[in-house]
């Protein structure tokens, strides 16, 4: 009977492993938005501009939806601060796009740091970020 249990039990530890999914652990994908007004890559602004940053993101895995994205801005080399943070669900797990709107400081000769971070159903994060020096 002891026999019978342990042959029972290795054959369910043996299908359970192999029933397992391999997961790929692929980033999710995050680029900026190009053409007309976005702003997609370092540059240098004029103090009170308004600006536009837009950012599409996509999951790269079936089953691994995005769940959040945010927006962080940090200045001059500080830390940075989270100025937007959306938990994604639905239709955005599989596909979002945002655009960032802003009108900079007029502190001439501050740069500002925008960061776009995507996160997916798996913890795996991408980001992109980019730099505005006001001038």
């Amino acid at each position: 009977m002891k026999k019978r249990v342990n042959l029972v039990l290795l054959t369910v530890l043996i299908l359970g492993l192999y029933s397992c999914e391999r997961d790929e652990g692929i980033l999710p994908e995050i680029n900026f938005k190009t053409g007309g007004s976005y702003i997609s890559t370092s540059d240098s602004v004029n103090a009170g501009a308004a600006i536009l940053i837009g950012i599409e993101a996509k999951k790269t895995e079936d089953k691994d939806v995005l769940k959040k994205f945010t927006v962080t801005k940090s200045i001059n080399g500080a830390a940075g601060v989270t100025v937007i943070s959306h938990d994604l669900s639905g239709a955005d797990g599989d596909a979002y796009a945002y655009d960032y709107n802003e009108t900079v400081e007029n502190t001439s000769g501050q740069t500002n740091t925008y960061t776009f971070t995507v996160t997916n159903r798996d913890g795996l994060v991408n980001q992109v970020s980019l730099d505005l020096h006001i001038r």
